[in-house]
């Protein structure tokens, strides 16, 4: 009876011990979590007040009060009121009784735009073809459970860092010096982008699939291809159609922009409004560019819906 009480006594003092230690075993890594989140904090913090003092946030300015006399004021609220000012004069003057009349003379150039905006529609349209085709070819080289070794895995890589790194406007000056201007360099420079973009999406969806039928395929004795072609693209498929109408759209803005220098679209009317001042024009552009944007958006999300089943699955 003794020897039992004795163990008894011991088991629950062996218990108390665990627990206890326990106790401060969690405490200790309560206060390392919250000694990580305090600094962490602070961190951020002054990285975000020095990236606001480096971005002029705190910048004090002269500005001109309505009685003509020059005053020091806080960039923020003295730029406000030109913001305002600067809509102000991209809005146009509609009256009901002229409405037609104010709308012809909105879109006075409208057989232009609508030239430009087919242009601008078919350089972002190429551009993905080209970006899908490069994206997707490097996308398993790149990813890492599928490159055939580490070398084509790095080379991969740093070619697409490369190409999405460099803006689509860095590469349209680069392309327009080399093949004068025109859509062509828009072309190849939208589509140079999105082959990097494309690809670092495209790599780490691969990198998120299963890999037991690419397995499967390798013992039937398939090659490295033969597993790509029956054991990745069926898995990645959906995704990569969602990221390619999506990068599609993101293209059509992005064409819409680079004739500012030269690289064919839109851009080079943006150019000419703003050169002149023409701030109707400029309204003008955005409405159309929104529209545009607004129906291909809807247009995606319907075909994607329709490619992944998604519609019919609706009650």
């Amino acid at each position: 009876m003794t020897a039992t009480a004795d163990f008894d006594q011991s088991h629950l003092t062996d218990s108390a011990t665990a627990m206890s230690q326990f106790e401060l075993d969690y405490a200790a890594q309560r206060r390392r979590a919250r000694l990580g989140w305090t600094i962490g904090t602070i961190l951020f913090l002054l990285a975000f007040a020095f990236t606001t003092w480096i971005g002029d946030f705190f910048k004090v300015t002269q500005v001109t009060m309505p009685d003509g006399s020059r005053e020091w004021r806080w960039i923020i609220p003295a730029g406000i009121p030109r913001l305002g000012e600067y809509i102000e004069k991209t809005i146009p003057t509609l009256r009901w009784e002229t409405l037609g009349a104010d709308f012809a003379n909105w879109f006075w150039r409208w057989k232009i735009w609508m030239e430009l905006l087919f242009e601008t529609i078919l350089i972002a349209f190429m551009a993905t073809v080209f970006g899908v085709i490069g994206g997707f070819l490097l996308s398993f080289p790149a990813s890492r459970n599928l490159a055939p070794n580490k070398w084509v895995l790095w080379i991969t890589r740093r070619y697409l860092e490369i190409a999405r790194t460099v803006p689509e406007l860095v590469w349209a000056l680069i392309f327009v010096f080399c093949f004068s201007v025109g859509p062509m360099a828009g072309v190849l420079a939208i589509g140079l982008h999105a082959a990097g973009a494309l690809g670092k999406l495209y790599s780490e969806v691969n990198e998120n699939i299963d890999m037991r039928p690419l397995e499967g395929v390798k013992a039937a004795g398939g090659t490295w291809f033969d597993q790509i072609r029956y054991g990745a693209i069926p898995q990645v498929l959906p995704n990569i159609i969602s990221y390619t109408l999506l990068r599609f759209e993101i293209n059509v803005r992005a064409s819409s922009i680079i004739g500012y220098v030269g690289a064919g679209g839109l851009g080079q009317e943006f150019r000419t409004a703003m050169s002149f001042q023409e701030y109707t024009d400029l309204s003008a552009l955005f409405v159309i560019i929104f529209v545009t944007v607004m129906i291909i958006d809807y247009g995606s999300e319907k075909l994607r819906h329709r490619i992944i089943h998604l519609e019919e699955n609706r009650p």
